[in-house]
């Protein structure tokens, strides 16, 4: 999952998580379980592929209904359990640009689970086999993250899916961390939010092991594949994923301190202090001033 450093630009996401942040000694499932898991797997799977074209027509209330029930079923079959604590004074129905920390490809299904929206991934989830065809199936936004040039037509398809079904994620670290440490997040396609009127929606994803401790298990960071991933997953005895639900918060002018704000939720610290206001230099290219 790396990119040639020649392709790196000033503001690539980096993560300095690798193998050495995924615990190794917790309680294993034994052969049987992870058997019953991958057979589960394949059901679900096989369901999504006999299903979806005959969903895809329906209206939107019923295609959000179904990709809610089949992201949980796919978690369910990894032997993942979701708790969800909605920390909304008045719980309704989530609209507006989801934004939350990220740990693993399996974060979309996460958040799919509370409310599907289009997300925001990099152009590489394309290519990862079966997570594409879920990928295509949530209409997963791709981004070249070694291309700056493409960061603001990127913006522009998240305004757009915004304005047709109401509801978008992104995750603003733009890049995954093992769980234990955080990334800052980046303002870039919090103008979305702005652009299109919509709320903003933090949300907390946290993966705990069968003691409740934090688990990096899940974790897609370092070198990993998708294999290296599903197979530490599949491998634990129990897992719970925790998504956190926080206030919306309405969209402002300033996107940085919009990216603050919402840090500040979904991490439960305040961020430092991130200096006055740049505004964007009418010399510099659109998508360098957007992406500070």
């Amino acid at each position: 999952m790396t990119v040639a450093t020649e392709h790196r630009h000033a503001w690539f996401p980096a993560s300095p998580c690798d193998a050495s942040c995924v615990r190794s000694e917790l309680p294993r499932a034994g052969r049987f379980r992870v058997s019953l898991r991958v057979c589960a797997l394949a059901l679900v799977v096989g369901y999504l592929v006999l299903t979806v074209v005959f969903v895809l027509p329906t209206p939107r209330v019923l295609r959000r209904r179904y990709l809610r029930s089949v992201a949980r079923m796919l978690l369910g079959a990894l032997g993942i359990r979701i708790a969800v604590d909605d920390r909304r004074p008045f719980p309704a129905r989530a609209r507006g640009l989801i934004v939350a920390n990220h740990v693993s490809f399996l974060d979309v299904l996460a958040i799919a689970s509370v409310s599907p929206a289009h997300f925001v991934a990099k152009s590489d989830v394309m290519e990862m086999g079966p997570v594409s065809l879920l990928a295509r199936v949530l209409g997963v936004i791709a981004v070249d993250r070694s291309s700056l040039r493409e960061l603001p037509g990127s913006v522009e398809a998240v305004v757009d899916a915004l304005h047709r079904d109401k509801c978008a994620a992104v995750f603003p670290e733009g890049t995954t961390w093992c769980g234990r440490s955080s990334g800052r997040f980046r303002p870039a396609f919090f103008q979305a939010a702005i652009d299109a009127g919509v709320p903003v929606l933090p949300m907390t994803l946290e993966y705990s092991d069968v003691d409740g401790n934090l688990c990096t298990a899940p974790a897609f960071i370092g070198d990993d594949e998708i294999n290296d991933t599903m197979g530490r997953v599949l491998a634990q005895r129990s897992m719970t994923v925790t998504v956190t639900v926080h206030e919306l918060q309405l969209p402002v002018a300033d996107r940085r301190h919009l990216a603050a704000r919402c840090e500040e939720l979904v991490f439960g610290t305040r961020p430092d202090d991130l200096g006055p206001f740049v505004v964007a230099d009418p010399q510099r290219p659109y998508a360098h001033a957007l992406a500070s």
